[in-house]
């Protein structure tokens, strides 16, 4: 009996943990910034690959903790966060605190000793999410586009990792994931609108799911497409791609934004949701194909 009740302990502390961490996006940010560095690396080095995942899980581990600290009293009056540790009183302040602030220093550390600009970036990365963009959330819509920088990051990590250098390769793969975040965050803000209305977080540009809401999704939509089209024109240095993997990057745009067009037309949340779903894996499958034209051209 008191074996179980260890292990559903153990269980327990595990699952917290992770949902401190936000595991999930942790996971998608890492794999976007060994993405980058496959992008930017001459020799693949195994080691720096590692402490790229170790680090970004870190940073990232450390700014969801720093996130939720500050949120606990608004998580817990939003049905989809109310379970999470904090606000569900199964995780005390000072030791999400304490998990915050060890990975904050270890991420630092680890990814300074890929680089020294690595580390910057990651630090930036935490002090933008959790300084600005946070509280900017229950003040303005603008809030998106803050929080957009921090979250553009990973990918163009990734090439600094690799290199050691920001150029245009580096401010190529960040305007890439700059602009495909307004679509995918105003997907989520439009089927979780009433959940985030609770809280007062203002996430859509109009603030409300009307015509204008839809009408910006579709232009950052578009946005996105053509800037992930601008390494086919041999104009970001290093980083380019040939044109038949261009094609499918574009048919990959058409896509996203068929779905962005839906969601002006019909403004439903399942159209939002559809749209959310579509966007990861629209920016998992252009991070792929950019990879594969490299190591296969």
């Amino acid at each position: 009996m008191e074996t179980k009740k260890l292990q559903a302990t153990s269980n327990t502390l595990v699952k917290d943990f992770l949902e401190l961490t936000k595991v999930r996006l942790s996971v998608s940010v890492v794999f976007s910034s060994i993405a980058g560095y496959l992008l930017g690396v001459e020799q693949i080095n195994p080691v720096v690959i590692l402490l790229l995942a170790i680090g970004g899980y870190l940073m990232v581990g450390a700014s969801n903790a720093y996130n939720q600290i500050i949120e606990k009293d608004l998580d817990g009056l939003m049905t989809r966060t109310k379970n999470r540790p904090i606000p569900a009183g199964r995780m005390s302040v000072n030791t999400a605190f304490i998990v915050a602030s060890v990975f904050t220093v270890a991420g630092i550390a680890v990814l300074y000793a890929i680089n020294p600009k690595t580390a910057m970036f990651g630090a930036i990365s935490i002090f933008m999410y959790v300084s600005l963009y946070t509280p900017l959330k229950t003040k303005t819509p603008l809030s998106v586009f803050v929080g957009a920088f921090p979250g553009a990051i990973p990918f163009m990590l990734g090439w600094v990792a690799a290199t050691g250098d920001f150029g245009i390769e580096a401010g190529t793969l960040f305007m890439i994931q700059f602009f495909w975040q307004f679509p995918h965050f105003w997907a989520i803000g439009w089927f979780l609108y009433d959940d985030y209305k609770k809280a007062g977080f203002f996430m859509l540009p109009t603030g409300k799911q009307d015509r204008g809401t839809a009408v910006q999704v579709v232009l950052y939509t578009i946005w996105t497409l053509l800037v992930s089209l601008i390494p086919v024109l041999g104009v970001t240095g290093d980083f380019y791609i040939t044109p038949l993997t261009a094609v499918f990057v574009f048919l990959l745009g058409i896509w996203f934004l068929i779905h962005s067009i839906k969601l002006f037309k019909f403004k439903s949340q399942q159209a939002a949701r559809k749209l959310l779903f579509v966007s990861v894996a629209y920016i998992t499958l252009l991070q792929i194909l950019y990879v594969l034209d490299k190591f296969l051209r």
